[in-house]
């Protein structure tokens, strides 16, 4: 009968150890969710900016046309899937919000070495060296452009 009760306790006290562990697993998820939530981290200062329309073209090429004058500051041909990929994103959000294209993007050169689109219209934004140099420089050409 002691044993019985010896094994009954000892099984008790698994139980509540195993409980006790769930608890502080429990806890610690939480409490690393919370520290690990994503702050946005202020801007650096602004080095060039342009704001930019991008328009289908009759020849297929995407325009990028200067929102200050209306020029036309480069065409991207062929499959360009990078820059293309970003504006299919950036439309799409346009277009489930029901948003015309009326209004222009930002692209944004900062002190710190990034390089952000934004379109005011969604609030939206694409730190674009996040997805490499080159990806990046293809969007940076646009800043460079003399008109």
């Amino acid at each position: 009968m002691i044993l019985q009760m010896t094994t009954a306790r000892i099984q008790n006290y698994i139980g509540l150890v195993i409980f006790a562990a769930l608890v502080m697993v429990v806890i610690g998820v939480g409490s690393f969710m919370k520290a690990g939530a994503l702050e946005r981290q202020a801007d650096a200062s602004v080095l060039v900016q342009k704001d930019l329309y991008f328009r289908d073209l009759p020849d297929g090429s995407v325009g990028v046309i200067s929102a200050n004058n209306g020029e036309v500051i480069a065409k991207v041909t062929g499959q360009a899937g990078f820059v293309r990929g970003i504006l299919r994103a950036m439309a799409r959000e346009r277009r489930i919000r029901q948003i015309t294209s009326d209004e222009a993007f930002l692209l944004i050169s900062h002190s710190d070495g990034r390089l952000t689109l934004v379109d005011p219209a969604t609030q939206n934004r694409i730190d674009l060296e996040s997805f490499g140099k080159d990806n990046a420089a293809e969007f940076a050409a646009f800043l460079n452009s003399l008109r």
